[in-house]
Order: C-alpha cells, then structure tokens, then sequence
C-alpha cells in the first residue's frame, strides 16, 4: 500500500513523534548566543532543491576553524547528506551567521580526537560526526 510505512522500508533516524514533541523546545533555543550548544543549520535538500533548517547540536573543538556536529542516527541523516552534496552550509550559531565549507562526514574516533576533552565520550559514542570548515 502506497504511503504505509513498515519496518521494512522505514529510514533510519529518530522515531517521529520524538522529532514533532521536540522540535518547538529546539528551534525556540537553536542558535541564540546565549545557547551555544545548539545551531541551526541552513541547507537545501539534494534533489528537490527546498530549504531546510535544522536544530542540531555543536560539539566544541580544540580548533576555531572546525565545526563538528554529531550523528546519533548516522551517516544518512538527510540534512547531513544534503550539506556534504552542497559542499557548504550556512550555520546560525552564538547569536550570528557562519558560512562553512568543505564538510566531511567521519568516524567516531576521529570526531573524539577533534573535539575537546570533556566532549570527548560524548561524540565517541555516535555512530558517526559532521565535520565543516569555517569560511
């Protein structure tokens, strides 16, 4: 049946109602200087070409050139797939716009070794991380 969603051919990521129960208390606090845990990213879908702004949240680096921002669900979560098929991204952080290029999706442990120490267990424990450069 057309529109039905099974086990079968569901995506992976957090469960819906998770993301609609959660995604107003996100947005009111994503990207605000006086919250600098949480971003929003701007991005346009790979195919459709539509806009999309996502709450996520910036694990600090030992670098100021790096954002890195893990991946609970993995390495297909779609807004991560559609800014590493852009090349670039538009993050909305502390208050203000950031332009990043380059982004790389990586591994645990190397997400681990670019973030700072007391993120450190945090990150290792995603199955994977968003790595961007600071334009």
């Amino acid at each position: 049946m057309l529109g039905s969603m099974n086990e079968s051919n569901r995506t992976s990521g957090p469960p819906r109602w998770l993301v609609q129960g959660t995604a107003p208390f996100a947005r009111a606090l994503s990207g605000r200087r006086w919250f600098p845990l949480w971003a929003i990213v701007h991005h346009r879908g790979r195919r459709s070409g539509t806009r999309y702004s996502t709450p996520v949240a910036v694990v600090p680096t030992e670098s100021q050139e790096l954002i890195l921002i893990g991946l609970p669900w993995g390495r297909n979560t779609n807004w991560a797939r559609n800014v590493v098929a852009a090349g670039s991204a538009t993050l909305t952080w502390k208050g203000r716009e950031h332009q990043t290029t380059a982004p790389r999706v990586i591994e645990a442990a190397e997400a681990a070794a670019l973030a700072k120490p007391f993120f450190r267990n945090v990150i290792r424990r995603f199955p994977a991380a968003i790595v961007l450069h600071r334009s």
